[in-house]
């Protein structure tokens, strides 16, 4: 199983979530697992029910299965204080460029400096090792950006690469580049059964192939229950009235006589039934689509209740099932 695994989706798909299930399912595995945060939403601690994180790896949950899950809130501003103290060891010196304001500058002006300096943070925690030689973290989970921008994203280093010729810069885009387009590297995309969500997971494949960038499962989100058979679906698209304010008179709900109880509940009982049924063809069409696209798909139930730290572990049981059926 890849080491890294990017977590991309079109807003409102719940990628989040995912991500977060997902460190959970591997830390029920006994894997420790470090699940990363890049557009500083501060989403992952309020999943978790925790204060909002600190730019370092911190413990937020620990799972049945003897594995951990620590996270972090990447800062663009702290991570490029850190490439110039790993690479130019300039120290005090780039404490004195923020209060001088020249760091968040770089990072606004320059969003490319950015994406660079959040994938690198995360493939570092990838390649990290302590003094035993073994990985701190088997797997490393980033919550990315969305679906629109996450070709671009994970490949700014290999434009960086192609800018800078040599010495350390080049050197760490490269180095970046190395893990994001290997083994090492799955980038899942998160989607519901609907159609925008969906043609955008598609052409997120699509430029994903094209950059070389190594695509993953997609995880369809939120997936609704179907509450009526075959039969009845058909039947909801129908003129049944007659029909359904007999068997609600037959259920209690007073007699089928003209203005009762029965009869008033006929058209909205209807309305919903053929909302469904419209529901669940559409569902169908876009499982079609997703089929065509020829990769792995795991599906995660709507939680009726809403999502919190249950929840989480409701999904991450779900997807450890799910992967355990392949």
């Amino acid at each position: 199983m890849s080491r890294l695994q990017v977590v991309s989706g079109k807003g409102g798909t719940g990628k989040t979530t995912v991500a977060a299930a997902l460190a959970l399912a591997l830390a029920r595995e006994g894997r420790r697992t470090l699940l990363v945060e890049v557009e500083g939403r501060q989403g992952i601690a309020q999943l978790f029910g925790a204060e909002a994180l600190p730019y370092e790896e911190r413990k937020i949950a620990v799972a049945s299965g003897g594995g951990e899950v620590f996270a972090l809130a990447i800062d663009a501003e702290r991570a490029l204080l850190d490439y110039l103290q790993m690479f130019y060891k300039l120290g005090s010196a780039g404490r004195a460029l923020k209060k001088l304001g020249a760091i968040d500058f770089a990072t606004t002006i320059a969003p490319g400096l950015r994406d660079v300096l959040l994938t690198g943070k995360a493939c570092e925690a990838v390649r990290r090792k302590d003094k035993a030689g073994r990985y701190v973290y088997d797997h490393v989970i980033m919550d990315a950006p969305p679906t629109g921008r996450i070709t671009r994203f994970l490949n700014v280093n290999d434009e960086v690469a192609g800018l800078a010729r040599f010495g350390p810069i080049h050197n760490q885009a490269q180095a970046v580049m190395k893990v994001l387009k290997s083994p090492e590297t799955a980038v899942h995309l998160v989607t519901l059964l609907e159609e925008m969500p969906v043609q955008e997971t598609a052409d997120g494949i699509a430029e994903l192939e094209e950059a070389g960038l190594p695509v993953g499962r997609v995880v369809v989100n939120m997936v609704r229950p179907h509450h009526l058979d075959e039969d009845t679906l058909r039947a909801a698209a129908g003129e049944r009235r007659a029909d359904v304010a007999k068997a609600l008179s037959r259920a209690g709900l007073g007699g089928a006589r003209r203005g009762g109880v029965a009869e008033r509940l006929v058209d909205p009982l209807l309305a919903q039934a053929a909302e469904h049924a419209s529901r669940v063809e559409l569902e169908r069409a876009q499982r079609t689509v997703l089929e065509q696209l020829d990769v792995a798909t795991y599906e995660l139930p709507l939680l009726g209740a809403g999502m919190d730290l249950a929840g989480l572990y409701e999904l991450a049981s779900e997807l450890r099932k799910q992967a355990g059926e392949e």
